[in-house]
């Protein structure tokens, strides 16, 4: 079918046509109302008239960056890798992924199950709520696809096909590039330019040549890394959740990348949140339920990554009978580790990233009180520079939140 971007009356029509979506909602009635307010894309809740329980989301890509404006050209075409990349997932570990019920490369959209008793974590983070079920979720969510993505699981052959299958996911691949780590460290017009303007944290930041150095090295990794299958974008507003449940959304920018991306993504954003609850809300008891919540993640990744690793006596790396055991075990200690300082290392490069450039995030850019806005981005630079120009020296994980705390 030919490319055609939907709205609230056009969608209804396309969907009648769509045997699989008619059959969910047993050929009731149907309206859809807009709902997103993303930076990329255009997001729609289809209900029934009937039962208003009957439920979908449909999602469609548009030819340009949503949060932008049409000015800034971005190819449709990231659908047909979050597509790929939800059916990936969903077979690795479908108890956090969503459900997807009609996909279509050519329209750029794709119908999914629609978490309504689920909000977005960002949110829920803000207003300091506890999920006490989130470490357990994630870190199996990121050992399985991570693990089961890899040159650790895969044979070869299989590798260099899941490579190929993303490996046109240019476009969003390059955005990274740019707004991660390159044109927020600089003066560019993406930036939000009216807070750069004679600031002198901006300006110490862009002059910081320590830092880019680093942040380079960085960069370098997530150009030709080519780890496992990443999700991409992993933040807080990428995962719906509830008390019982996790589950991840929005996979555009998935490609073959280094395994620490996702996981610093999501430390990352960890860290912002505890920036918020430090200079906003003071809240000591939520600032130790995250700090704790990071050290679980971390921890129960590592330890499910290697658990996974066990089952693998062969694969794309490992030549049966290679090593002794001692010397394997001592290579995925090794392993670990380094996962865990390119994570850290990611991590900085985004937190830092979120201040000045487009798109930051509300923990920070959302409070309105000027000076505490002010002090929560010195802190997220100065914790960010921290993760960027130490990640290659920490041990354990420990010494990351023990960085997260000592930085004021």
């Amino acid at each position: 079918m030919e490319y055609k971007q939907l709205n609230t009356h056009s969608a209804i029509e396309y969907l009648k046509q769509i045997k699989e979506i008619m059959k969910f909602f047993n050929n009731d009635d149907i309206n859809v109302e807009e709902i997103g307010d993303g930076n990329l894309n255009f997001v729609y809740i289809i209900k029934s008239k009937n039962d208003k329980a009957k439920a979908l989301v449909l999602k469609q890509a548009v030819p340009y960056l949503r949060c932008v404006g049409e000015e800034f050209p971005l190819s449709r075409e990231r659908m047909t890798y979050e597509i790929r990349a939800l059916k990936k997932f969903y077979k690795i570990f479908p108890s956090f992924v969503p459900k997807v019920y009609h996909a279509s490369e050519d329209m750029s959209l794709v119908v999914m199950e629609f978490l309504d008793n689920h909000i977005i974590m960002r949110k829920g983070l803000i207003e300091a709520k506890q999920y006490k079920n989130f470490a357990e979720h994630i870190s199996t969510y990121m050992a399985a696809t991570l693990f089961y993505t890899s040159s650790l699981a895969l044979k070869s052959s299989d590798k260099r096909k899941l490579i190929d299958e993303f490996n046109g996911n240019t476009e969003l691949c390059k955005l990274t590039e740019d707004l991660v780590f390159s044109f927020a460290f600089m003066q560019h017009e993406t930036n939000d330019n009216e807070n750069v303007l004679d600031n002198e944290n901006a300006i110490k930041l862009f002059n910081d040549m320590d830092f880019k150095k680093n942040v380079l090295e960085l960069k370098y990794k997530f150009m030709n890394q080519s780890d496992a299958l990443l999700h991409g974008d992993l933040h807080t507003g990428s995962i719906m959740i509830n008390e019982n449940e996790t589950y991840i959304i929005d996979p555009e920018f998935a490609f073959i990348g280094p395994f620490g991306f996702d996981i610093g993504a999501l430390l990352a954003n960890l860290v912002n949140n505890y920036i918020y609850h430090t200079i906003v809300t003071k809240d000591e008891i939520y600032k130790s339920w995250l700090l704790e919540l990071i050290r679980n993640i971390l921890e129960k990744f590592s330890k499910k990554f290697l658990n996974f690793w066990v089952e693998y006596k062969e694969s794309a790396l490992f030549v049966k009978s290679y090593a002794d055991e001692e010397t394997l075990n001592e290579y995925k200690k090794d392993f670990i580790l380094n996962i865990l300082r390119d994570s850290l290392g990611f991590a900085g490069c985004k937190m830092a990233r979120r201040v000045y450039g487009v798109a930051g995030v509300e923990e920070i850019r959302g409070i309105k009180n000027h000076i505490l806005r002010k002090e929560a981005e010195v802190m997220a630079l100065s914790i960010a520079r921290e993760f960027v120009m130490k990640y290659k020296t920490i041990n354990n994980i420990n010494n990351i939140v023990e960085m997260i705390k000592n930085v004021r």
